[in-house]
């Protein structure tokens, strides 16, 4: 039996006492039995009244419950909806005021999840208007009166991050453009006019609408200012240079130059302006000194032409240079040409430089093929012999590379100009043929000095006999061997005999002579004898060797001789003689073979 039918039960026995106890005290005051009839109804009335009333009350407490389940079940449902969320499965089998518990705990916890929801929202849509106002952007597609599921509540949490970090970039790349626009402003000294640049250059970053429009607004605006600085720059060159043209023309001072030097550098809008007046100042100085300047551009006008390789004919066709009448129109006429002949160059400048660096080559090809023929060169001690002999062996290879190359050039040049490139009025190439033809030329003729000087020492030997140029080892003075220098006499007696005899002996005895041969200086100048060698000093060595032709340069025969009058069929001249011992033979023999008559020496004859 549950507790409450015996609360019941307990609660009914308790009423079964009061009454009886009620009925023992009518019963002892001795109410009358209607009294007791009354009194007991009215007992009766008031607990049923009160059982009445406390039944009303717990039959409105389940009204309310079942009303509350109602109520929240709708709820319920309705939150269900709006947060997409599955239906909630109820429990069965359980009292009314479980179930009433349940749904609500459910209803108080959607309410909960809504509320969240919301407020995230709100917040996502705040930061969303704010950086739709600083981007002037389109806010993001959602309704702010219905509750968001949770994936549209991340992806526009995404798209707030991507705002964010577009919103930094034009940020910065607003304020990059900003500095850069302050800059040139502040290199053209600009001000800004316009409502657009007063808002980049003077308000609040923060306050700037970083649209995509206004971001393209302020790159266009900085490329005009680049465009702007570019131009103003390349004005102030132009400027510059004609400054120091017109400052190099007119002798102007250093001193003035440097005063002006703050102009020469910077590229304002003030150092222009200052440009343009020193150049209008130095124009009208050219005027004045018209005489000083048209010079001066002759001057400068040589130099291009020397550059351009142009001939005489050429130079001489522009007139002007020769007159001496100077007038602006003849200074007009110069700086018309000066400029002409600078675009010619800078239009084939690689041309002429490579023409100026085949010059350039060959002149140190000729430099070191001069050093190359020079004997004293051998004796150096820095290694420049080295030096000289690989950097000639590399001109060698350079050259024909570098002519092959300009060539090449000049055929394409030629092709596209249709007219030929001329280098001091001829063509190139023929130019180049024209100089190795020279220097083949030059080399040929100081080959035939070599051998007519060869040919000259070989008849000088023959004549005088052949000096020994052995270089000997230089010895102190007073400490000579008698030995070795008895042997170094005999030795050199030896070869001057057997040099002198040679021509002699090895022909049959015959002795050849010059048909024309000089006497002696010793013959007109009696107190010193002097050598048939033209003014060299005697050598005692070879004394002995040239007696027999000292007696003949002197007139009479040596001793011993047979000697017969030479008629000039018979003599031929030693200078005919070739530069090399086998040709000396060769033409020896022919005249032996022409049946020349020939001077019998006794002496000869006696040492066969």
């Amino acid at each position: 039996m549950r507790k409450s039918e015996a609360l019941a039960a307990e609660a009914v026995t308790c009423l079964n006492k009061a009454l009886c106890h009620l009925k023992d005290i009518w019963e002892e005051i001795g109410i009358p039995e209607d009294q007791r009839l009354q009194r007991t109804n009215v007992v009766k009335n008031h607990i049923k009244s009160l059982l009445e009333m406390m039944i009303k009350e717990e039959e409105s407490l389940r009204a309310r419950l079942l009303s509350s389940i109602q109520s929240c079940r709708t709820e319920m449902e309705q939150l269900y909806l709006e947060l997409q969320l599955p239906v909630f499965e109820e429990e069965t089998g359980i009292t009314v005021l479980q179930q009433e518990k349940n749904i609500r705990t459910q209803v108080e916890a959607l309410l909960k999840e809504k509320a969240q929801r919301m407020q995230q929202l709100k917040d996502l849509l705040e930061q969303d208007q704010d950086l739709c106002d600083v981007l002037c952007s389109a806010p993001y597609g959602i309704q702010p009166d219905s509750v968001p599921t949770p994936e549209q509540l991340e992806s526009f949490s995404q798209h707030i991050a991507i705002q964010n970090a577009e919103k930094a970039r034009r940020y910065a790349e607003f304020m990059d453009l900003k500095r850069r626009i302050i800059l040139y402003m502040g290199e053209l000294d600009h001000v800004p006019e316009t409502s657009f640049e007063k808002d980049v250059v003077c308000e609040d970053e923060d306050s700037f609408c970083l649209s995509g429009d206004n971001i393209m607004s302020l790159k266009l605006l900085v490329c005009q200012l680049e465009e702007q600085k570019a131009e103003n720059e390349a004005m102030c060159e132009a400027q510059r240079e004609q400054v120091q043209r017109l400052w190099g023309r007119l002798g102007v001072p250093q001193e003035e130059r440097e005063a002006f030097s703050e102009h020469m550098v910077a590229s304002r809008r003030r150092n222009l302006d200052a440009l343009r007046a020193e150049v209008q100042r130095l124009e009208e100085l050219k005027r004045l000194n018209i005489c000083n300047v048209t010079d001066a551009i002759r001057a400068e006008i040589a130099v291009f032409w020397d550059k351009c390789f142009l001939s005489t004919d050429q130079r001489e066709a522009f007139a002007p240079y020769f007159s001496e009448v100077f007038t602006e129109e003849l200074l007009s006429l110069h700086e018309a040409e000066i400029q002409r002949l600078k675009q010619h160059y800078e239009d084939h400048r690689e041309l002429f430089e490579g023409v100026h660096q085949w010059e350039d080559s060959w002149r140190l090809f000729l430099q070191l093929e001069k050093k190359a023929n020079d004997p004293t060169r051998f004796t150096n001690r820095g290694g420049n012999l080295l030096k000289e002999e690989k950097q000639r062996s590399e001109l060698h290879k350079s050259l024909p590379k570098l002519e092959k190359k300009l060539k090449a050039q000049i055929d394409a040049w030629e092709s596209e100009q249709g007219r030929e490139f001329l280098v001091k009025g001829e063509k190139f190439l023929a130019y180049v043929e024209e100089q190795w033809e020279l220097h083949r030329v030059d080399k040929e003729k100081e080959k035939q000095e070599r051998h007519l000087k060869k040919s000259k020492q070989t008849e000088e030997d023959m004549l005088y006999g052949t000096a020994v140029r052995t270089p000997t080892k230089r010895r102190l003075l007073g400490a000579q061997t008698p030995t070795k220098s008895r042997k170094f006499n005999a030795t050199s007696s030896i070869s001057s005999a057997a040099s002198n005899s040679t021509s002699r002996s090895v022909y049959g005895g015959t002795l050849c002579r010059s048909p024309a041969l000089r006497p002696p200086l010793s013959a007109n100048k009696a107190p010193a004898p002097r050598t048939p060698g033209g003014g060299r000093p005697h050598n005692p060595r070879l004394q002995g060797c040239n007696k027999e032709n000292e007696a003949q340069l002197k007139g009479g025969p040596p001793s011993g001789a047979l000697l017969t009058p030479a008629s000039p069929q018979r003599s031929f001249s030693v200078a005919s003689v070739a530069s090399t011992y086998s040709e000396f033979v060769r033409d020896l023999s022919k005249a032996s073979n022409a049946k020349i008559q020939q001077d019998i020496l006794n002496s000869t004859i006696s040492n066969l």
